[in-house]
């Protein structure tokens, strides 16, 4: 599998990176492609999902959250300096296939890292019964893009409060029940976010493609 690496440190908007997963589900030459991105505060809901009754507009817009939408289905997630966002971009066709083996490759990497996480019939990854990484899939013309939020370190009253299914259920569990279901990455292991990108990436990956400023460019452009 080849790691898509990008030819500066210039971080990007969300929308470009799913535009990047579109950009190399289209144009790759190999059947198997990974990168891992980060992003300011954001909030990503799923295809099928009405944005006003998942996400506290107002809220994101008085703590400077940005608001997106993706084309695969599944729910309304939240991400931060704090979250490493995996893209996995295959040949493979079969969804619940590339869900499969998307899945494992994560908990390969957890495990060598001395982590006993699972994974589960939604395609969650938990450390005991505890929720660390969402993924989300959609097959497109040539395959299929797998893509999740691992949480490293993340603003949990941010967690809570941009994403509000049920204002009612926030007022009574909040944060704290919030913080009951899931967990954090940094919890269990001693290696930095930068430790644990590297490990993905070699652990994962065979080369790279590296994209050139045309390339930027035109998924710019496609945004």
């Amino acid at each position: 599998m080849k790691y898509i690496a990008l030819p500066t440190a210039e971080v990007h908007r969300l929308d470009f990176y799913l535009a990047m997963e579109e950009f190399v589900a289209r144009r790759l030459d190999v059947t198997d492609a990974f990168f891992i991105w980060q992003v300011e505060p954001s909030v990503i809901y799923g295809r099928n999902q009405v944005v006003d009754s998942e996400v506290d507009l107002d809220y994101c817009r008085r703590h400077g959250i940005q608001v997106y939408q993706r084309k695969s289905g599944g729910g309304c997630v939240y991400a931060d300096w704090g979250c490493l966002m995996l893209s996995f971009v295959t040949g493979e066709d079969n969804v619940g296939l590339a869900f499969n083996r998307f899945v494992t490759m994560v908990l390969l990497v957890l495990r060598q890292m001395g982590i006993e996480a699972t994974g589960t019939s939604h395609n969650d990854i938990m450390i005991g019964d505890r929720k660390v990484c969402g993924t989300a899939c959609r097959k497109t013309a040539r395959g299929c893009i797998v893509h999740s939020t691992l949480l490293y370190d993340t603003c949990m009253e941010h967690m809570v409060r941009a994403i509000t299914p049920s204002k009612e259920k926030l007022a009574r569990k909040g944060i704290q029940s919030v913080r009951q279901r899931i967990t954090l990455l940094k919890d269990h292991t001693q290696l930095g976010l930068d430790e644990v990108k590297a490990l993905f990436r070699e652990t994962l990956c065979q080369g790279e493609w590296k994209l050139t400023q045309q390339e930027i460019e035109e998924i710019e452009n496609s945004k």
